[in-house]
């Protein structure tokens, strides 16, 4: 199984910071990326950012020079940095880990977390 813990999320005021948090563990052979997406009200589902295990980073447009990605892989964990935020950023967060779990080794899914509300108004 796998499981999700995810936190963070809250209500700011535009031009304020949050800080996202998610844990993941079940039964990975290996994790190849985490990150976040969003959903906003009548929205699609996309990308925030994004960090691979090799090291390398991607982020939304949106995201870059504002949010920051890291990880600390012995924990399976990723986190989200958040500054400035604006009311467009107003969404459901939602953790992402792309991984082999044992029971099928060699192919990689895509696995979500249930998401964090972000809400972003003065």
């Amino acid at each position: 199984q796998v499981q999700f813990v995810e936190s963070g999320g809250g209500s700011v005021q535009p031009g304020g910071s949050l800080r996202l948090s998610c844990a993941a563990s079940g039964d990975f052979a290996t994790i190849y990326t985490m990150g976040w997406y969003r959903r906003a009200p009548e929205k699609q589902r996309e990308l925030v950012a994004s960090t691979a295990r090799v090291g390398t980073t991607h982020y939304a447009d949106f995201a870059k020079g504002r949010f920051t990605i890291f990880s600390d892989n012995a924990k399976n964990s990723v986190y989200l940095q958040m500054n400035s935020l604006k009311p467009e950023d107003t969404a459901v967060y939602y953790c992402n880990v792309y991984a082999a779990r044992n029971v099928s080794e060699f192919t990689a899914m895509n696995y979500w977390g249930e998401g964090t509300l972000v809400t972003v108004s003065s």
